[in-house]
């Protein structure tokens, strides 16, 4: 289990390096059209579809380094008040109880809806909007199977934690 964490924090902070940088190109892409849509009073709808489409990106991965930094929502009232021992046994019946499920049921369940948006080779129905709207589908099943592969990590992280509890002795 020790090396299924490593791999997954490793995986975890190249996946947030990448996150931070979809986070400056959006930033650029908003800043853009803004100036270009105020100061010019031009308008590109391929600009604008860019920034839900890069918006999209990093809250899907966002959802898979969220969880391994612990940034997901609790009730941490409750949460802050247990022992360690308490907490990571809910983390990992958590990540066996919801998160495996609901992930399983969203990566397979998108991947009809993404060979569909493929065959047709879906694009933008808005004059000079962006192609290939397939790539972008296509993303909800990964980040799903990104998601499970990190809910491993996280999984083992607790279990491996546990174990180091389990292992002090009393005093």
């Amino acid at each position: 289990m020790q090396w299924i964490e490593s791999v997954c924090n490793k995986f975890s902070k190249y996946l947030g390096i990448f996150i931070a940088f979809l986070l400056i190109i959006m930033m650029i892409n908003v800043a853009f059209d803004a100036l270009n849509r105020y100061l010019l009073n031009s308008n590109s709808v391929a600009l604008q579809e860019m920034e839900w489409h890069l918006f999209s990106v990093i809250i899907l991965l966002g959802l898979s380094y969220t969880l391994s930094e612990e940034g997901h929502v609790r009730v941490d009232i409750l949460y802050a008040n247990f022992s360690a021992k308490k907490q990571v046994i809910i983390n990992m019946v958590g990540v066996i109880t919801f998160v495996l499920p609901l992930s399983l049921l969203v990566a397979f369940g998108s991947l009809g809806f993404v060979k569909e948006a493929y065959i047709f080779m879906e694009q933008s129905g808005d004059p000079g909007g962006l192609p290939y709207r397939f790539i972008i589908k296509g993303l909800i099943p990964t980040a799903f199977f990104i998601l499970i592969f990190m809910s491993a990590g996280y999984f083992a992280r607790n279990y491996n934690h546990l174990k180091r509890l389990n292992s002090r002795p009393e005093s």
